[in-house]
Formats: C-alpha cells, structure tokens, sequence
C-alpha cells in the first residue's frame, strides 16, 4: 500500500527505489565539480561555482554549472561527483515543490537545511566508495528576516556558517581570500567582487579550478538571494566585474592588499 506523504523521496522509496541518487552498483570513473564560494551580504547572501570540471588529472568539461535555484528563496551549490551532484540537487527541487503542494505551505529554511542532510545520507554507501558530492546551501529564511547559509560533509551532517564559506578542491585557498576580503556589511556588487578574487585565488593553487577565463568567455556562475528573492547574475554583469578585476592583477598578480596595522 501507498502511502500519501509530504516527502517525494520517501515516496520514490515506495514507488521507483532505483532512480534515487546512490544507487548505481561499483564504482566508475566520474565527472568531479570543484569549487564553490558563498558570503553574507548586508542584505542577503551570494554564491558563486567555478566551470570547470575534471576527471582525474584531465579537464573533463569547462562550462559546467554547479549553482542552482533551489525554490524562490534559496540556493544550492555543488562539488564532487557531477552525475549524482546535478541528479540530487533535481530530487531536491522537487522534494521543496512536492512538500509545499501536499502540506499548502513551503518547508521552513532549517526543513530544508534537513531535508538536503537526509538526501546526503542517502547516498552514503556511494561516498564510501569514492563518489562523494558535498553542497552548499543558502538562502532567505523567511522567519528570521536574514540570509543564512550551510555546509554539510558527506555523512549528511549540516553546519552554520556565519559569514563565508567554501567548498571543493579549491576551498582552501578561496577561504584563506575571504578571510580578508569578506565584509558582511558590504552591498551586492562588492560582496560579489570578493567571491570571484577568491575564486581567482583558488584557481591559481589548485589546478582543479577555473578563474575568470577571458580568453573563452567563460566566468563563474553568480546567483544572490534576498528578501526579493533568488536571482542569477547576468553573463554580462559578470564579464565587467571579471575584466575589473583581471586588469587589476596585472599591476598585482596576488590580489588587493591591506594594512598589517
């Protein structure tokens, strides 16, 4: 018997067991995304994904996107394995448009915070054997009037973030930028200038990553979400704050510099 439920993956449980994220026997050789970056703003949060993606030493792919609109007020960036990434973060929409047209009203930002963590867990059995995907999740949580953002490890466990964080190859060295360069009380524009410097930071480091790729016109995916709700930042938009920042680093090829004092 079928039983009628808010979740869509417990539902696919029940029905079709076999098209959920997770359950593809031994491993094969995959598709990996790397990096993606999200910071508070003073009016929201923003996120950006790198392009690339590789599979093992060789560039697999140059323009893949890694960053989505989750529902109308919340965002969701992926790295690791791309096949189950793209297929978990489509089960996920899904779950957020099948719970508020079964309840008649939308999960709050924490049950969607949960519901990403259990999709995580799912695919446990997977990232024990290598095909690891880890999120970010961001968005506009509605009751507390601000942007709020999470990270998980592979385990489904989900961790606040309070200002900035990243994940994938890069992640190491796009933090160690946005240590500095973060200001949470900082409008779009420059909130956003700060995610492609560390972008830029990671992509000289780590091999995995792609900067700002003037010469193929291809940028890092930008999406923001506010009270207004999610938005993606045009190509155009990007490209002018890209070649800002690449003619600056002629002058300095590490980036902007503080004050020590």
């Amino acid at each position: 018997m079928i039983m009628e439920t808010p979740s869509f993956m417990t539902y696919l449980r029940q029905v079709a067991p076999e098209t959920l994220p997770g359950t593809t026997e031994g491993t094969v050789p995959a598709v990996h995304g790397t990096t993606i970056v999200a910071a508070r703003y003073r009016d929201g949060v923003v996120m950006a994904g790198d392009r690339r993606a590789t599979m093992g030493t060789a560039i697999a792919m140059r323009d893949i996107e890694k960053v989505f609109g989750a529902d109308d007020h919340s965002i969701v960036g992926v790295a690791g394995v791309a096949g189950i990434a793209v297929e978990m973060v489509r089960l996920f929409q899904v779950e957020l448009e099948h719970f508020e047209k079964i309840e008649g009203t939308p999960l709050s930002f924490d049950g969607k915070a949960n519901r990403l963590g259990a999709m995580l867990r799912g695919n446990l059995p997977q990232a024990m054997k290598g095909m690891v995907v880890l999120p970010l999740f961001v968005g506009w949580d509605e009751r507390a009037l601000r942007g709020r953002m999470f990270s998980y490890d592979a385990t489904g466990g989900r961790y606040e973030e309070h200002e900035f964080c990243s994940v994938g190859s890069g992640a190491a060295f796009a933090r160690g930028a946005l240590k500095k360069l973060h200001d949470p009380d900082a409008d779009e524009r420059s909130a956003v200038a700060a995610l492609l410097q560390s972008l830029y930071d990671a992509a000289d480091d780590d091999s995995a990553t792609s900067g700002l790729d003037l010469t193929r016109g291809i940028f890092p995916l930008v999406m923001r979400v506010s009270a207004a709700g999610v938005a993606r930042w045009s190509e155009a938009g990007v490209r002018e704050l890209a070649e800002t920042i690449v003619t600056a680093r002629i002058n300095r090829p590490d980036g902007p510099r503080g004050y020590a004092l």
